[in-house]
């Protein structure tokens, strides 16, 4: 029997209008146009949203709080950095919303480059960065479940620290990172692997790799879950949504990008293998396209799926039968497309997990 599978969406939090291709208004990132959208996904069948971090942004885990006190039933996926965070207050911080939410609170892990020193952090060079992520992502766990936690780690140090609430059930930990380095760390300490939009033989490749690496390791947990973090730009028929797809990315091109690019100055190992791709093709597998990535299209920007619900539904089962359970996906404008896509792919893809799970 297959593992249920989760379908989560992306609220930008962006100070900027117009992210990707959104609808561009001065109250796009109000907490009345925000919590909108999250009502929108708890109406239209969606689990919740990841919302995106990064220094220059807004307060990430403030604007979760803010959204699921105003919702019943949307989780939050909170990105969060080591470094801006301390892991003890986070524990303290995460613990306490989990608790008001009745469990809802998800947990974005991000190791990435980001301006460190514009909020005093100094682990700029990647194996300090991933080291102390690890030691970041043990400790805040044990600090969820222990009492009078004593961590003497090299980059983080609690003494007898209990954190309150005490949970009973703690949220994901989910990651990113394709570099040897963030593969480590994902092997032994995180719940859920989140992938970019890579074709499916990439995928295929790095779930076995990561699989091998568990177990290498002595991962002391569950087994790691995958996920997918993609663009699926679906429209009623396939012809309409290739017709879309390619006059947003001539709008793309005309702009050179401009509102996509959210990973900007050095480039991450698993962000250039995306940008990379379009080498290989404008369109990989069955209607991965991967134009955009021409333009510097950013993160799950970089690469979509097109075509109709039923051609989006039928590529991502392909990389649920390789083992991912766990989908956040999104298309701009966002309010709408949470529509669309809750009413026109949602119902199939819970029809796929269904069948899976008997």
């Amino acid at each position: 029997m297959s593992s249920p599978s989760e379908h989560l969406w992306y609220i930008p939090n962006d100070v900027s209008a117009g992210h990707r291709g959104d609808v561009a208004t001065a109250d796009h990132n109000s907490l009345e146009t925000l919590t909108a959208q999250a009502k929108a996904l708890e109406t239209h069948g969606w689990k919740g949203a990841l919302i995106g971090a990064g220094w220059g942004r807004p307060d990430t885990f403030t604007l979760a709080a803010a959204l699921a006190a105003r919702t019943d039933a949307f989780e939050p996926l909170i990105a969060i950095r080591p470094g801006y965070w301390r892991p003890a207050q986070f524990a303290s911080a995460a613990a306490t919303l989990h608790r008001l939410t009745g469990g809802r609170v998800r947990v974005n892990v991000v190791s990435g480059q980001d301006n460190l020193a514009a909020y005093g952090d100094d682990g700029a060079d990647q194996a300090s960065r991933y080291a102390r992520t690890k030691e970041f992502m043990r400790l805040v766990r044990r600090l969820w479940t222990e009492e009078n936690v004593d961590f003497p780690g090299a980059h983080f140090q609690v003494a007898g620290s209990t954190v309150q609430p005490r949970l009973q059930t703690p949220p994901k930990l989910y990651f990113g990172g394709a570099s040897e380095a963030a593969e480590r760390v994902a092997a032994t300490e995180a719940d859920v692997q989140l992938f970019w939009g890579e074709p499916l033989d990439g995928v295929r490749e790095r779930i076995e790799r990561l699989k091998v690496l568990s177990a290498e390791l002595g991962r002391d947990l569950p087994p790691l879950q995958f996920g997918l973090r993609i663009t699926t730009l679906v429209r009623d028929t396939t012809e309409e949504a290739w017709a879309d797809a390619e006059a947003k990315v001539a709008k793309m091109a005309e702009t050179g990008g401009a509102g996509w690019q959210d990973h900007r100055g050095p480039v991450a190992t698993g962000q250039q293998r995306l940008l990379d791709l379009h080498k290989r093709g404008d369109v990989l597998d069955d209607n991965l396209y991967t134009a955009p990535g021409k333009f510097g299209g950013g993160g799950a920007g970089t690469t979509w799926l097109v075509g109709s619900a039923a051609d989006v539904a039928r590529s991502l089962k392909k990389y649920r039968d390789l083992g991912v359970t766990h989908f956040v996906l999104s298309d701009t404008p966002y309010l709408r497309e949470i529509k669309r896509q809750g009413e026109q792919l949602l119902p199939l893809l819970d029809e796929q997990a269904a069948a899976a799970a008997s």
